[in-house]
């Protein structure tokens, strides 16, 4: 694995042999695995801090549920949600806080609060203000591909050639950020597992990780929990979607992600550090 930096906050991240851990914060009723478990304030503060003492270097904070078939959430609900527990937690952690929005108001606001990533599952197509923002907070922006939105996605994903498609994707999200004066070196691309893809469309990315970097930015995959893994052990409780996810994770380091947004902190954090030892040599 080469050099490769993220611009988070001011410094630049080199991510070449250590990667990140993104621990997923929900404040929705609704959201796939584990909606309503830390909807009030207190309870998603709390989630926050466990996420910190676990070893994440960020905590993704999500106010608007993205699961299949979700309906969405007006702005003013979202930053009801959202901003008193990045507040709280910019207070009592001191890992990274993304903001999981498409919108940039939602944006906007939890950045003046204490985020310094916002994580956009539509890539910059849901708000054209996004980009613009981004570039004026000089934020770091995680650009996820997603066919369609949330609601519809998965009703019947289709594709000439998922991969192809999913890069040029990227490479034109690319060529539109620094359009907006967005710092390239503050840019990660995700490609959205799950959103918009189906089962085989996943394993076609997750296999080919490598043919969707753009300038050498760095790759962020969610794979925790997800449907697809189910499927693939044959059981669709999600208690046994764990291992196949902490595999993901030692698997797609190796295949050159560098950051796993994942809702099982401590275990995802052993199994990247376990594989990056054995990289290193």
């Amino acid at each position: 694995m080469g050099g490769r930096l993220w611009k988070i906050a001011g410094r630049s991240i080199d991510l070449s042999h250590r990667g990140m851990i993104m621990g997923v914060l929900n404040v929705t009723p609704d959201s796939f695995s584990d909606g309503g478990d830390f909807f009030s304030s207190d309870k998603a503060v709390a989630r926050g801090v466990q996420i910190a003492a676990e070893g994440a270097q960020i905590v993704d904070v999500g106010g608007e549920s993205t699961r299949p078939g979700a309906e969405p959430v007006s702005a003013e609900e979202e930053l009801r949600r959202v901003i008193p527990v990045i507040e709280q937690l910019r207070d009592k952690i001191g890992i990274l806080i993304s903001i999981d929005t498409s919108k940039s108001e939602v944006a906007k606001a939890a950045l003046q609060a204490g985020a310094s990533i916002v994580n956009d599952v539509t890539g910059g197509r849901g708000d054209e203000e996004m980009m613009p923002l981004i570039a004026n907070r000089k934020a770091a922006y995680i650009v996820m591909h997603m066919q369609g939105e949330p609601r519809t996605m998965q009703i019947a994903p289709r594709y000439v050639d998922v991969v192809s498609e999913v890069a040029n994707f990227f490479r034109q999200q690319y060529a539109r950020a620094l359009e907006c004066s967005v710092d390239p070196m503050a840019i990660a691309f995700d490609p959205g597992i799950g959103f918009g893809k189906t089962f085989e469309h996943n394993l076609q990315l997750l296999a080919n990780l490598d043919r969707l970097r753009v300038e050498d930015r760095p790759i962020v995959v969610g794979v925790s929990r997800k449907y697809f893994l189910g499927k693939l052990t044959g059981d669709s409780d999600m208690g046994p979607r764990l291992a196949p996810g902490i595999a993901l994770t030692s698997l797609l380091r190796s295949r050159g992600a560098e950051v796993f947004r994942v809702h099982d902190v401590r275990e995802n954090v052993d199994a990247l550090r376990v594989a990056e030892a054995i990289l290193a040599h």
